[in-house]
């Protein structure tokens, strides 16, 4: 028995795992990402994560589940300010995507030469090069939707029930992430009643894998209904900000295809156009379904157009298994598919780096300084009655970028959208000499940057009253 054959029931045969190509593949992708990772500052985002995780870890919180919050706290603890190590949980389901792309094209049917291209569109996607090494939510989902994907595509070929309890731990898993994965599942499910294969749905281990994952995601989801549903109070948020930031609807509908990349986008409705045309592929039509009805849904919602990354590869992989059969029939295209993925890779080259030069290390201490610019125009006696409040958004910058330094009172940050709270006590004191300021702030900037003085190692941020000079900010420094 061959190694092709040594997981294929009678009559089905695939190629091998192209391990050669694809792990290669993989691998320059994680490489790639880890020296992202060592530039720039904290991604907006990345910064919120850091302030659930550190100061208000829960079963949720008002807009996030609390896997990449618990990591971004765990990542932080091992090696407290470390971009790197921050990111590299990021960085390897990035990679992990890649490898998980090529399983899914070998079970369509793909060879060694198409898993390659698989897995090259999946690494190379304009959503992949550009989040694929900051530690979010959206970073951690495309993975588990495809393995979600891979596992049932595996059991259509297999017909192994223990695959559908694995389906449930992954899509626990991915409720922990992102709540859309719930969404996912019920589409799937409705593609599958119309277009099969039917017999999936009378499989008693599929709907003991959906209580596993019902029961993974139970903390969650009581967290929520604790606090009146919070997240669905997101979705008009999400929408107001669609105009703005991605043109509309019209504006999400484009870049729900183009965030997939050159090669990719054109596998893509390829491979969309023959998991719904090709008799070859009807028992995985449901995919294209699934496909087209949350492309539906995210654009009449204005939703994300990042939401759909985790449904490009295995589109892209019936996209190139068509070339393959292309190929088999001796209708080559070859001067055209490379220079498209030489395309492809610039594309993706270019948008890393443009990843790394979009950070702004500043941010956070500019949203601190504003908000303690308009804390101290207040009048004295109404400052001592004035609570900060940040939104889900904005809290943790002011809780994170530049803790204290502003002289602020922590800013009250919501827990749900209840209107509960936490509060935080100040924790900026005074510096213990008149000599412990080095290169102090700038009394209208004090979030500025001080320098290092060669002798003196600076520590916490401090203040000192310089009399009618005002209060002065630095770093206590000890020699």
């Amino acid at each position: 028995m061959t190694a092709s054959e040594a997981d294929t029931i009678p009559g089905q045969r695939i190629a091998p795992f192209a391990t050669g190509i694809v792990l290669p593949i993989a691998a320059i992708a994680a490489v790639m990402h880890s020296v992202a990772s060592l530039f720039g500052g904290y991604w907006f985002d990345e910064v919120y994560m850091l302030a659930i995780g550190g100061h208000h870890l829960d079963w949720g919180s008002a807009d996030q589940p609390p896997l990449a919050p618990s990591l971004a706290a765990l990542s932080d603890a091992v090696a407290p300010g470390s971009l790197i190590a921050l990111r590299m949980p990021a960085v390897l389901a990035t990679a992990c995507g890649v490898v998980v792309a090529g399983l899914i094209a070998r079970e369509l049917g793909c060879d060694r030469r198409a898993q390659g291209f698989t897995a090259a569109a999946q690494a190379t996607g304009v959503w992949t090069t550009l989040f694929g090494h900051w530690l979010t939510p959206y970073t951690l989902e495309p993975v588990q939707w495809l393995l979600l994907i891979w596992l049932l595509i595996r059991w259509i070929r297999l017909r192994d029930d223990r695959l559908l309890l694995a389906l449930g731990v992954v899509a626990g898993i991915a409720a922990l992430t992102k709540f859309q994965v719930l969404l996912l599942c019920v589409v799937l499910v409705a593609a599958v009643a119309v277009v099969g294969p039917r017999e999936l749905l009378r499989r008693r281990l599929l709907w003991v894998g959906a209580g596993i994952a019902a029961l993974i995601a139970t903390p969650t989801l009581v967290w929520q209904y604790a606090h009146g549903w919070p997240q669905l109070r997101m979705a008009p948020v999400v929408a107001g900000e669609a105009e703005a930031l991605y043109g509309g609807r019209p504006g999400i509908a484009v870049q729900m295809i183009v965030f997939a990349g050159v090669v990719g986008a054109a596998l893509v409705l390829y491979g969309l156009w023959r998991l719904l045309r090709d008799d070859e592929l009807r028992d995985y039509r449901f995919v294209g379904v699934a496909f087209l009805l949350l492309f539906v849904v995210f654009v009449a919602t204005a939703g994300r157009p990042y939401y759909l990354a985790g449904l490009y590869a295995p589109l892209a992989a019936a996209g190139a298994l068509g070339l393959q059969r292309r190929r088999e029939t001796g209708q080559k295209r070859r001067w055209l598919i490379w220079p498209a993925y030489v395309l492809s890779v610039a594309l993706a080259v270019g948008v890393l780096i443009l990843s790394v030069s979009i950070v702004r290390t500043d941010v956070g201490e500019r949203i601190a300084q504003r908000t303690a610019d308009a804390y101290y125009a207040l009048p004295q006696a109404q400052r001592e009655r004035t609570v900060v409040f940040g939104s889900p958004t904005s809290s943790p910058h002011i809780w994170m970028a530049t803790p204290s330094a502003t002289g602020c009172p922590r800013p009250t940050a919501p827990t749900a959208a209840t209107g509960t709270s936490r509060r935080r006590p100040p924790t900026m004191t005074r510096c213990s000499t008149s000599d412990a300021i080095q290169a102090p702030f700038a009394r209208s900037s004090p979030t500025s940057a001080p320098s290092r003085t060669s002798a003196r190692t600076c520590t916490r941020i401090c203040w000192r009253d310089n009399g009618s000079r005002g209060t002065r900010y630095g770093r206590e420094c000890a020699p």
